[in-house]
């Protein structure tokens, strides 16, 4: 599909339309955050304690005198950071485990396939948590720890699409001219497959956010002073009744990033699978 062809079916469909939207802003802040905001994240200032949202503290100040809308921008740069990058390694670790086990099968496959059992047996959350709870807090530490849970889902997919795509013809006819397995694999079945892996990185986008936020809310995520979206709500959990605002904003952040992959994900997979854009243009229409 042609680029344009491409952002013509995102502007089609509302909710890909706005979690792209979403998604993109998400990025720009996260890139460019510290020109939002005239404050700090880490800025004290305790005689303007738990200040309410005004023209100076758009979001008001926690219980530490600190810019609310600063430390929920600097959290957009966490999130997204530790995301992406938990993904992309994912991602890439599933697409060789998955190629490799798809491609050449036998006892290559049964090993590898009960390896991911085995990791797919325990709650992906709590696996994360074991982790980070032994390995101590700590960016790198989570990252490390979303990947060891996260590329078991791209193996198992990838290794699907490879069953599925190398039996087809022209990869019978690279076979058959004798063409390598690595020429085979890099040229012909993973360009083959990779919209699934797009879609499937979209959504583990979400769920690798989530992720991040529920662990820096358990106090397993990044450490202080670093602002994280999840430590912000498990510090203002405290005055949840006298200053609702300490979680409302970094809670809608939240929301809204996770929303946003998610909606997204959902169009992608619309608009990159045939059937599913024919059906929809026959319900449009």
């Amino acid at each position: 599909m042609n680029p344009a062809a491409f952002l013509r079916h995102i502007a089609s469909n509302q909710l890909a339309l706005f979690g792209g939207t979403v998604v993109t802003g998400l990025a720009v802040v996260a890139l460019v955050g510290p020109m939002l905001s005239p404050f700090d994240f880490d800025a004290q200032d305790l005689p303007d304690r738990l200040s309410p949202p005004s023209r100076v503290h758009w979001f008001g100040t926690d219980e530490l005198g600190r810019d609310i809308f600063a430390r929920v921008v600097y959290g957009t740069r966490i999130s997204m950071l530790v995301g992406f990058s938990a993904v992309l390694v994912s991602s890439l670790i599933g697409l060789f485990v998955g190629s490799l086990a798809g491609y050449y099968g036998r006892w290559f496959d049964e090993i590898l396939m009960r390896l991911v059992d085995v990791l797919l047996a325990f709650p992906g959350i709590l696996l994360a948590i074991a982790l980070v709870a032994f390995w101590g807090p700590g960016l790198d530490k989570l990252i490390f720890a979303l990947v060891a849970v996260g590329w078991v889902g791209y193996a198992r997919l990838v290794r699907g699409q490879i069953l599925k795509v190398k039996e087809l013809d022209f990869v019978k006819a690279a076979r058959s001219l004798g063409a390598s397995d690595v020429h085979i694999i890099t040229r012909h079945l993973i360009p083959n497959i990779i919209q699934p892996i797009l879609v499937q990185a979209s959504i583990g986008m979400a769920g690798a956010i989530l992720a991040e936020a529920s662990l820096s809310f358990l106090g397993l995520g990044v450490p202080p002073p670093l602002s994280s979206w999840g430590a912000m709500l498990n510090d203002g959990r405290s005055h949840l009744f006298d200053a609702p605002y300490l979680v409302l904003f970094p809670g809608l952040a939240t929301m809204l990033a996770v929303m946003a992959f998610s909606f997204l994900g959902d169009g992608l997979r619309e608009i990159l699978n045939p059937r599913l854009r024919s059906l929809s243009l026959k319900s449009a229409g």
